[in-house]
């Protein structure tokens, strides 16, 4: 597939740009593009950037909508190392209506297919009215909702239990950790091994005489933390784990420069919404999961 794609009126250049790795252009680019949609939309866009900033270069992984030097659109694929890859993006406000959403998800989707992703799951804000009615145009289904959540203050205190000890996860964890995850979840952790091997985020386990009883995975960029995949073995659940826990690792960030920590929450797991709100966390939007056909 041709790494670009280009298309000219008598008004600008128009160019699909097909992006293997971001180059500073592109970065700018896209951050003056997702101030715009946020100023005139408000919430916030799932665009993961410290994952666009560390793109690898080897594949297509991101796509942009150029008019001249302005990005009109974006439309990024993620696939986490799952066989499922989410799929987030944004068109200028000015631009709307103008087949740019259509013309990106179009030339996305083969890539989806040739790396035989199971699913593709679209991330739209529920706010978003037009990015709901383009996920049913495509004849999308709604899969799963979760609200993003904030914590911009310290969290609220608590007591500390001595006996829980957080530290690095390393390759020789994946087992235990695995075992976790999986009883946590409901579904299979996946190859633990290669993600620890090759992940760029902290993964960290929380011991108890020796055991692990729990997991989160962190990272940081710039004044901005996120906190992914924690989990609770589940007969150790409503014991106070995850609130000590939570409280160390939010600390943690605060303390390496992070002045706002975010996650997110299934919308139906009314639990730990219920323990994020009690340490701080406030939710700033909700988002939903749309699944694209992709046959």
């Amino acid at each position: 597939m041709e790494d670009r794609v280009r298309e000219t009126d008598s008004l600008s250049l128009r160019m699909l740009e097909f992006a293997r790795g971001l180059s500073d252009r592109a970065v700018h680019g896209i951050a003056d593009l997702e101030e715009r949609v946020i100023a005139a939309d408000g919430g916030r866009l799932k665009l993961e950037w410290r994952v666009l900033r560390g793109r690898s270069g080897q594949a297509v992984e991101d796509l942009l909508w150029w008019d001249g030097e302005r990005c009109l659109g974006f439309l990024g694929l993620y696939a986490f190392g799952a066989p499922t890859v989410e799929i987030a993006g944004m068109v200028d406000p000015s631009a709307r209506r103008g087949g740019i959403a259509t013309a990106l998800l179009d030339a996305a989707l083969p890539f989806c297919l040739e790396r035989e992703y199971d699913r593709a799951l679209l991330v739209t804000p529920r706010s978003s009215a037009g990015g709901r009615a383009f996920a049913l145009a495509r004849g999308a289904a709604l899969e799963h909702s979760e609200h993003a959540l904030v914590l911009d203050r310290p969290p609220a205190d608590g007591p500390v239990d001595p006996e829980l000890h957080l530290r690095l996860a390393t390759v020789a964890d994946a087992d235990e950790l695995a075992l976790v995850l999986t009883a946590a979840f409901g579904a299979p952790a996946g190859d633990t091994a290669a993600r620890l091997a090759e992940d760029t985020s902290r993964t960290i386990v929380v011991e108890r005489h020796g055991a692990i009883v729990a997991t989160v995975r962190l990272t940081r960029e710039k004044d901005a933390g996120r906190i992914y995949g924690f989990a609770v073995d589940p007969p150790l659940q409503g014991r106070g784990i995850g609130r000590d826990v939570l409280r160390r690792v939010c600390r943690q960030l605060r303390e390496e420069g992070a002045g706002r920590v975010g996650l997110e929450v299934a919308v139906d797991n009314d639990h730990a919404l219920g323990l994020y709100m009690s340490l701080g966390f406030a939710r700033v939007t909700t988002e939903d999961y749309y699944e694209l056909p992709l046959g």
